[in-house]
């Protein structure tokens, strides 16, 4: 059990009677991790930032509670003078708050950015402390910690001494399954669909089944009370050597000083039946299998399916200098009862005009720009046939434009 929670409370308290404000809501983010996790991408704080009109101040108990890293803390201080609104850090050791308000000077500025150092560095120390052990722990075919792979649990390790893996009674048995459905011929879209149908959780949500902590989280800018199987999702379980009960890094086989797989588990499948089920699937993915690129799609995590309310990606036309925002519901695992689609070229320009008109900007606009100021965009599913003027432009009715804007005036 940790005390930190209540220590970081009574800090935060007495930051806000220092500063004569009043507390009006707490966020809480148990278990996420400050180092690689934004305070935007966290899914109680977040939630908050979004809403800046709703408060004067935020509040934390030590600056290393919000950021670890000097990238996160320009972001928040870009936020709080974009917004108005103040940042304050307990700092206990100090007896004083930090204090940034939207016109902070370059001194305040600058003690800010040297704890999120400090904070970045201690974070790097103990990142390649604890890259050492877990090494040390594979090579021993040890659990380190982490993601438990799907069909197998934490078990005492035979040697009586740390963790290993033993096959999970309840998801064991439904890998096999699943590997012969694979083999039988079953798509993985399909196997996945009855996954999620099936109330099946994904690997994520299981390991937080088996650490007693909630499912779900953030993705995309989403909250989830759990996670949906996709065909990628399960074609990761299917690819992965832990079925042969190797230890794995970075999804290969750990293998020891003569080049012998480590072992951390009783295997879940031979290695012929490994094999069959690789064979299998490559087979099916017909050498399309690349490297996912990099877009450059203009409104991507912008523009939304009023059908499914998740993002639209972008797909190429052949031949065709422009292509299409369309619904990916199905590659998420889930089923759109509107799926929407619309042409690129016509989606993007529509958005400029209205980001031109809300904030008055003439300078051409990156994604960067929208994705900061909160701007989004939903398209409805259109309808079928129409003539010439079809060919025009959007149809601007099932298209909506929201902007975050300015935070209005507290009186």
């Amino acid at each position: 059990m940790t005390t930190s929670p209540d220590r970081q409370r009574s800090a935060v308290q007495r930051c806000v009677d220092h500063l004569g404000l009043q507390l009006v809501a707490e966020a809480w983010d148990l278990g996420v991790s400050a180092r690689a996790t934004s305070p935007f991408e966290r899914p109680a704080l977040s939630s908050w930032l979004q809403r800046p009109y709703a408060y004067e101040a935020v509040v934390w108990s030590h600056v290393d509670r919000a950021v670890r890293s000097v990238e996160h803390m320009t972001e928040l201080i870009d936020w709080s003078r974009r917004h108005g609104r103040t940042l304050a850090f307990g700092m206990p050791e100090d007896d004083v708050p930090l204090v940034v308000t939207p016109l902070a000077g370059d001194s305040v500025i600058r003690r800010c950015m040297e704890l999120a150092r400090d904070a970045q560095r201690e974070v790097e120390t103990i990142s390649a402390r604890l890259t050492s052990c877990h090494a040390t722990l594979r090579e021993a075919g040890r659990y380190a910690g982490g993601l438990v792979p799907f069909g197998y649990r934490k078990a005492p390790h035979p040697s009586g001494s740390g963790w290993g893996l033993a096959l999970d009674p309840e998801t064991a048995p439904l890998v096999r399954s699943l590997v012969s459905e694979v083999r039988a011929g079953r798509s993985l879209t399909a196997l996945a669909r009855e996954l999620n149908d099936q109330g099946v959780p994904v690997p994520r949500d299981r390991h937080a089944q088996l650490q007693g902590r909630r499912t779900g989280g953030r993705r995309h800018g989403r909250d989830f009370d759990r996670f949906r199987w996709t065909s990628g999702t399960l074609s990761k379980v299917l690819r992965s050597p832990s079925l042969k009960g190797h230890r794995t890094h970075g999804g290969q086989t750990v293998r020891d000083a003569s080049g012998a797989p480590v072992l951390i588990g009783q295997p879940l499948l031979s290695e012929a039946e490994f094999d069959a089920l690789q064979a299998a699937l490559q087979a099916r993915s017909n050498g399309t299998r690349r490297p996912r690129r990099p877009t450059s799609a203009l409104l991507i995590g912008v523009v939304h399916c009023r059908g499914c309310s998740g993002r639209m990606y972008f797909a190429a036309r052949k031949d065709c200098p422009y292509g299409d925002y369309v619904c990916r519901a199905t590659a998420r695992g889930d089923v759109c009862p509107a799926p929407a689609g619309v042409r690129s070229d016509w989606l993007e320009q529509y958005t400029l005009d209205c980001y031109r008109r809300a904030t008055g900007k003439e300078a051409p606009a990156t994604r960067e720009d929208l994705l900061r100021d909160g701007v989004r965009v939903t398209v409805a599913k259109g309808r079928r046939g129409g003539g010439a003027e079809r060919n025009r432009g959007p149809e601007t009715s099932r298209l909506t434009f929201t902007i975050e804007g300015p935070a209005p005036q507290m009186d």
